[in-house]
């Protein structure tokens, strides 16, 4: 028995912008360690009221909690950098905060692929 899924052309437009939302978050971390992140971040805060009710509305969630939760790790990094004895930890920090991102937009976007929703 096989199972079908209908979705209507607001949904799929919907999904359409949260895959690529994903990309150019994927596209900033990679190139400027999310560092331009907030032009795709504005556009998940813009794009989320709209899905409410939808799959869709746990992605734009997952992908801002994502940044948010990067930048705190980020600032954490830097405070322990800001001593000598602290700069292992910064950098170990660091490594785990980027590798933290890398899964959070790794399972968002194969997971919207399949149109499950985030687990957030």
């Amino acid at each position: 028995m096989s199972q079908e899924l209908i979705l209507d052309n607001r949904l799929d437009s919907a999904k359409t912008t949260a895959w690529w939302l994903y990309v150019i978050h994927g596209v900033s971390f990679v190139f400027s360690l999310g560092a331009f992140s907030i032009i795709p971040l504005i556009l998940n805060y813009l794009q989320r009221p709209g899905t409410e009710g939808t799959f869709v509305h746990s992605h734009h969630t997952w992908m801002i909690r994502s940044f948010w939760w990067y930048v705190v790790w980020i600032v954490v990094g830097a405070v322990f950098f800001m001593t000598f004895i602290g700069i292992p930890v910064a950098w170990l920090i660091w490594v785990c905060a980027w590798l933290w991102k890398a899964y959070r937009l790794i399972v968002g976007i194969s997971r919207i692929n399949r149109n499950e929703a985030a687990p957030v």
